[in-house]
């Protein structure tokens, strides 16, 4: 049985003369949580619905696996493919009721009829709908539909599961509860691709990210193995009691001598211009350093045992979500640069 489950194959899709994707490749394994993730009309949206079947791409095959564990061309045969789940962006329902909707839905996708009463009743349960389990979508909020989709795409217990920005229009703990259930699914070992532009929550439940930019994938790895090509990675920690003024600045200046093996020399000044900085909003420091995990270690032995008399330390962490951005940040602008390069170069 292969591993990989679902894979582009030079991949192309035009809208007129506009090319929307250029040859696209991505392979993504069993049990794996993937990011698409690109600026707006970078080629996001596109990409799932080929893998959908909603649109047919120009060149290049889609490939995922069947029920024997091969590859298969969704284009050239869809029967016995694993079970796939779609929530694309800003779903759109018949006015039923969820109940109906989702009874429907979990019939067409062959569940076990004698499941699916209970199934709806635990999925409307997790996601705060049962209440409105009998009413009308059309008295729904957007928030509520957002959710509503995100049930119908996981109502049938899919092996594969395609998601197109599943966070949007969602309060804070409606998020939580995707997210949350983005990792039970995880745990179970489902595989799922989804595209979004919210970073945080990439980053939260990923193992890999694919960075589209101008439609092609121009990066494709864990964060942390893209996170070496940073030109500066940083630490944060957060102290309990804010720092009087009066103190700040010889306090930054022992860090800034106690800390200097390990404090990157080569700082973008677009970034910082000092390797240590202060948030007094937020009572904590930014320690911009040189990126090697045992220097994290000895960053904290440091902080705990020379300046246990000026501070004391609630929390010390490497911010996923601040990396992401920084990476997203410099790889899309170095691969508009290059880009660039090369249109002046052909003219």
């Amino acid at each position: 049985m292969t591993k990989t489950v679902i894979k582009l194959e030079n991949i192309s899709k035009k809208y007129g003369s506009f090319l929307a994707l250029d040859n696209i490749n991505l392979e993504v394994q069993n049990g794996e949580v993937v990011g698409l993730i690109g600026p707006n009309g970078a080629g996001k949206t596109t990409t799932l619905k080929l893998i959908a079947k909603l649109l047919r791409p120009n060149s290049g095959k889609i490939l995922l696996r069947n029920i024997q564990g091969e590859l298969q061309d969704i284009n050239k045969n869809s029967k016995e493919l694993v079970q796939t789940g779609f929530f694309i962006d800003i779903p759109q329902f018949y006015n039923a009721t969820p109940y109906r909707l989702l009874k429907l839905f979990a019939k067409i996708k062959h569940y076990p009829k004698e499941k699916i009463n209970q199934r709806i009743d635990e999925l409307l349960t997790t996601f705060n709908l049962i209440d409105w389990k009998d009413k009308k979508v059309k008295t729904f909020s957007k928030g509520m539909l957002q959710k509503l989709g995100f049930i119908q795409a996981v109502i049938h217990d899919p092996e594969i599961l395609f998601l197109d920005e599943p966070q949007t229009g969602l309060d804070p703990n409606a998020r939580i509860d995707i997210r949350n259930y983005i990792r039970f699914l995880k745990q179970q070992g489902k595989t799922i691709f989804v595209a979004s532009h919210l970073l945080y929550e990439i980053s939260e439940v990923c193992d890999k990210v694919a960075l589209i930019n101008q439609g092609s994938i121009i990066n494709f790895d864990t964060i942390d193995n893209l996170e070496k090509n940073l030109k500066s990675i940083e630490l944060n920690f957060e102290v309990l009691n804010p720092i009087p003024a009066e103190m700040l600045g010889s306090l930054i200046k022992r860090l800034t001598q106690n800390l200097e093996p390990y404090l990157d020399k080569e700082l973008d000044p677009s970034i910082s211009k000092i390797p240590i900085k202060y948030k007094p909003q937020e009572n904590s420091f930014t320690i911009f350093y040189n990126g090697v995990k045992k220097a994290r270690g000895d960053i904290l032995n440091i902080l705990f045992n020379d300046f246990k008399s000026d501070f004391t330390i609630i929390s010390f962490s490497k911010p996923k979500t601040s990396s992401l951005e920084r990476i997203y940040s410099q790889i899309i602008s170095d691969d508009n640069k290059k880009k660039i390069k090369i249109n002046l170069v052909r003219e």
